[in-house]
């Protein structure tokens, strides 16, 4: 076999880049502020994360805050709408996407607070309270009401998950509740062993829904 007849390696690729784009540089911000949190967030560690130079991130977004709403905006596209029960009874529809929310809240801890903190107006948000509404409308409520239940469960959630999100990043440690065997043990320490942290949600929702379910006309 000549030297030209040798079957030839395959030369190696160089790892691409992936696009920037508005979407891609959002979801690297979520995961950095996973990692280090917020408050020890900032543009030039978000350059870092993507291999570019910090002004890169800004020809897609105007300013920190703007990232921000765009990191709302992937925790949103994160519940999967299109999967939530779309044909059946306003109630299950709501409550899935409650429960939906919460889950995807708590699975982001520390970005919590920047859901929580503005206005989710990206198309697919508005597009689901619009198709919300709209089915709410169809079972007796009127459009004003449908979107006070929405925000009422909205705002339900997100504290509840604002909750949450402390006591898993170490806030708990800060208690101050008399352990069993202290003289200060009361009946409000011991209603809040048995209660646990996060066991009354589905008490709360459950009573939320059943009163919004009076509403209709």
């Amino acid at each position: 076999m000549t030297t030209d007849e040798r079957p030839q390696r395959p030369r190696p690729v160089a790892p691409t880049r992936p696009t920037l784009s508005r979407e891609y540089i959002a979801a690297v911000a979520l995961a950095l502020v996973d990692d280090i949190g917020q408050d020890k967030f900032s543009m030039r560690k978000l350059g870092v994360e993507l291999g570019v130079d910090p002004m890169a991130a800004y020809r897609y977004f105007t300013d920190q805050e703007d990232l921000f709403d765009g990191i709302a905006d992937t925790l949103f596209a994160e519940l999967d709408v299109e999967a939530l029960p779309w044909d059946g009874p306003w109630r299950h529809l709501v409550e899935q996407y409650t429960r939906r929310l919460r889950d995807t809240l708590l699975a982001h801890p520390r970005a919590v607070t920047i859901f929580a903190t503005r206005p989710v107006r990206s198309p697919a948000a508005i597009e689901t309270g619009n198709r919300m509404i709209t089915l709410m409308a169809e079972a007796g409520f009127t459009p004003g009401d449908a979107l006070r239940v929405l925000r009422c469960l909205r705002e339900f959630t997100v504290g509840h998950a604002l909750t949450l999100a402390v006591l898993r990043l170490g806030g708990e440690r800060r208690s101050r509740k008399p352990p069993p065997e202290s003289p200060e043990y009361n009946l409000l320490a011991r209603s809040a062993d048995e209660a646990g942290t996060d066991d009354h949600f589905d008490l709360g929702l459950t009573a939320m829904l059943d009163s919004f379910a009076l509403l209709i006309g």
